[in-house]
Parts: structure tokens; C-alpha cells; sequence
């Protein structure tokens, strides 16, 4: 697998009970030419680095404390941007990887062979944009379904109010928002607050 100038020199969260584990994965991202942060062997340590440093990936080792690695896992999925990676290099029990999973990690890799390290990395950045990318549309459909549902109820108001068909209901949200530069959302949101922008109009 070739890599992407992004996916170089990126700013790495290493959190663990032990330090000597941290100093030897330190030493293989340096290697790959990322810049590691100050070690995390602390909950809290973890999510004081998180803030200040703002790492663009963080690796967890899993080692000989499963339950302190999970909560070193569990906050920083919380609080970190970037991918989480779960670190073994030892046959771990299937349900503390599980959990891990659960949690949100973006990966694991069980060697600290530079190539693996790596590609690992690759992976978990990746599937990281592409989650984002999803929420981000997810996001951006729940915005429309809400303008949309405001924009109905403010079309019932008005129909219900002037005896109006729907079409001219919207023509007249529309002709409010372009004469004050508005958009048909705000005007919409304007009526269901009870605001009479639209009086009743003679027959």
C-alpha cells in the first residue's frame, strides 16, 4: 500500500499504563516519520493531551490492565477527532476487543512491524473520513427534513387562517421572504411563532 503525504507526519496520542510499551511504539512512528505527543499513562493525562495537542490519530496499547485500557479507550473516542487505534501485541480475550469495538475504535493491529503500524493507520484514517463524510450528509438531510417540516407547518397555518390552497400558502411565504430578504425557512419559523407577518388578505 502507498502512502499519501497525509498520511505522514501526522501528530499521534500514544496512552498506556507502561511507558516503556510507549517509548518502543513511539520509537516505530518515528521511524514512519509522525510526530508522537507527550505519553498519556492516565485517564486523565489522556484527555489533558487530547485538548492541547489535538492529535490527528491516537493509538491505545492494551496490555496487561484491560479495564484501564478501556476507559483510556472509552475517553478517548469521546474527546479525540481523530481515529482511535487499539495496540496488542499478546493473544487478548475476544470480548476486550469487542468492547473496544463497541466503544468506537477505528481499528487494531496486533504487530509493531513499521509496515503494519502503517497500514493500520492508513485504514483507520480512511474509514474516519468516510464515517465523517456520512455523518456529515446524515446531518445535512436532518437539516433539510427539519426546514422542510417547518415549512409545512407554516404553510398549514396559513391556508388554515386564509382559506388558501396549499400552493398559494408557500406563494405567499415566498413573496414575504424575497420582499425582506429573507429566506422562506426564517419567514416559516416567523409564522409558527405567532408572528401575523402575513395578515389576512380582502377577498
Amino acid at each position: 500500500m502507498t502512502s499519501t503525504t497525509s498520511e505522514r507526519g501526522l501528530r499521534i496520542l500514544l496512552a498506556n499504563e507502561r511507558e516503556e510499551d510507549l517509548r518502543a511504539l513511539g520509537d516505530v512512528l518515528d521511524t514512519l516519520g509522525h510526530e508522537v505527543t507527550p505519553f498519556a499513562v492516565s485517564v486523565g493525562e489522556a484527555i489533558e493531551l487530547i485538548a492541547r495537542e489535538d492529535p490527528d490519530l491516537a493509538f491505545v496499547v492494551v496490555d496487561n490492565d484491560d479495564e484501564h485500557a478501556l476507559a483510556l479507550i472509552s475517553e478517548t473516542v469521546e474527546f479525540a477527532s481523530g481515529p482511535v487505534l487499539v495496540s496488542v501485541r499478546e493473544a487478548k480475550d475476544p470480548q476486550v476487543i469487542a468492547r473496544a469495538a463497541d466503544m468506537g475504535i477505528s481499528g487494531y493491529v496486533d504487530s509493531w512491524a513499521p509496515h503494519d503500524v502503517q497500514a493500520a493507520i492508513e485504514v483507520a484514517l480512511r474509514r474516519h473520513r468516510e464515517e465523517s463524510r456520512l455523518s456529515e450528509k446524515v446531518e445535512q438531510l436532518q437539516t433539510a427534513l427539519d426546514r422542510r417540516t417547518v415549512i409545512e407547518r407554516a404553510k398549514g397555518i396559513l391556508m388554515e387562517r386564509h382559506s388558501i390552497d396549499e400552493q398559494e400558502a408557500f406563494r405567499r411565504l415566498r413573496d414575504v421572504a424575497r420582499s425582506g430578504g429573507r429566506r422562506v425557512v426564517d419567514v416559516s419559523q416567523a409564522v409558527l411563532d405567532g408572528h401575523s407577518l402575513l395578515p389576512k388578505q380582502p377577498s
